[in-house]
């Protein structure tokens, strides 16, 4: 009988183990690269599989380099200006439940180094910026294939095979900000956008063997700079599309082929109109999962060049996450001390 139980209770924390797991993989993958800012949001970014009232931190290492600002959602071309940049992005995200389906909340917070060459005539004259940028808020709401998730059970009865969601984000303009310099982390001005990312499951919905597909159409919106170099910086709402096709190769790493597309967002400086974008980034993504609390995340996308006017920007990230749910960990302690 003492045999027995023992099973028995050996059983029930590998059950409860093995749960956990799930609930991990689901709900790290969903905060790989946080908010949105550079080269689209990431695969993986908006999963919702996850217990409501999640805790998310995120530490991203951003590098970037072309001719446009890696920090200006609106990818304004300067086709006299080279842009580096070595920036860490910090960001926290929580779950909760919303007209009773599964949202999240987020904010991210970008710092770092940017540095411009500008081409004036013979002359090429260095620019540089260092500190805060604009911090960056973030809701998501699913509309269908989500619900809210209050307990283990619903986690674990969860298998989508089709989600759409809705993602607002608004960028708070108060970053360091020189109204002399082209070189800004800063932006200088509100700006915001609506996006639908859709999720389509084309597998088993079990840890190593998760394939998606993956889209988010979104638009954004900015507000008018009105000291952009001594004049007016307007312009028009840019299409964002971005798609993931993402694969999981064990329980614990998975990775992914991405593409974004750019169209719109004509600017418009001192009365004197830009060539509108019409872009497209190709890359990759991969995504590791150190243990229950940990995952590290690595990508790279770059766009497709096509002739001097075009977008020209190539962004690397790694990303590692933290997250925990105070149910899980309570059990965690339970277990350790049975």
């Amino acid at each position: 009988m003492i045999r027995a139980a023992s099973v028995q209770a050996e059983a029930r924390a590998g059950t409860t183990r093995r749960l956990w797991s799930i609930g991990v993989l689901m709900l790290l993958a969903a905060f790989s690269t946080g908010a949105a800012i550079a080269q689209g949001d990431g695969p993986r970014t908006h999963w919702k599989g996850m217990l409501t009232d999640t805790n998310v931190f995120s530490l991203t290492y951003l590098q970037a380099s072309g001719n446009t600002n890696p920090l200006d959602p609106t990818h304004t071309i300067l086709l006299d200006a080279d842009f580096e940049a070595d920036l860490a992005l910090v960001g926290y995200s929580r779950s909760f439940s919303l007209f009773d389906r599964t949202a999240v909340g987020s904010i991210l917070v970008p710092a770092g180094d940017l540095r411009a060459e500008v081409t004036t005539g013979p002359l090429a004259v260095q620019e540089s910026a260092r500190g805060f940028g604009d911090p960056v808020l973030q809701l998501g709401l699913n509309l269908f294939g989500t619900p809210a998730m209050r307990n283990m059970p619903a986690l674990v009865r969860y298998e989508p095979d089709f989600t759409v969601d809705l993602v607002v984000t608004l960028g708070i303009p108060i970053g360091e900000y020189d109204d002399e310099s082209p070189a800004n982390i800063g932006q200088n001005r509100w700006f915001g956008r609506i996006g639908v990312p859709i999720m389509i499951n084309l597998g088993a919905w079990v840890p190593g063997r998760k394939t998606t597909l993956e889209f988010l159409p979104a638009v954004w919106f900015f507000e008018d700079n009105d000291d952009f170099l001594g004049q007016t910086l307007e312009n028009d709402p840019l299409l964002q599309l971005e798609s993931h096709l993402t694969r999981d190769f064990t329980d614990t790493f998975w990775a992914s082929v991405d593409a974004v597309w750019y169209k719109g967002g004509e600017s418009t400086i001192a009365g004197q109109s830009g060539e509108e974008l019409n872009d497209l980034g190709v890359g990759f993504t991969a995504g590791y999962q150190i243990n229950e609390n940990m995952m590290l995340t690595a990508g790279y996308v770059a766009t497709l060049e096509n002739g001097q006017e075009d977008l020209d920007l190539g962004v690397f990230r790694v990303n590692l996450i933290y997250g925990w749910h105070k149910l899980i960990e309570g059990i965690k302690r339970l277990e350790g001390g049975s």
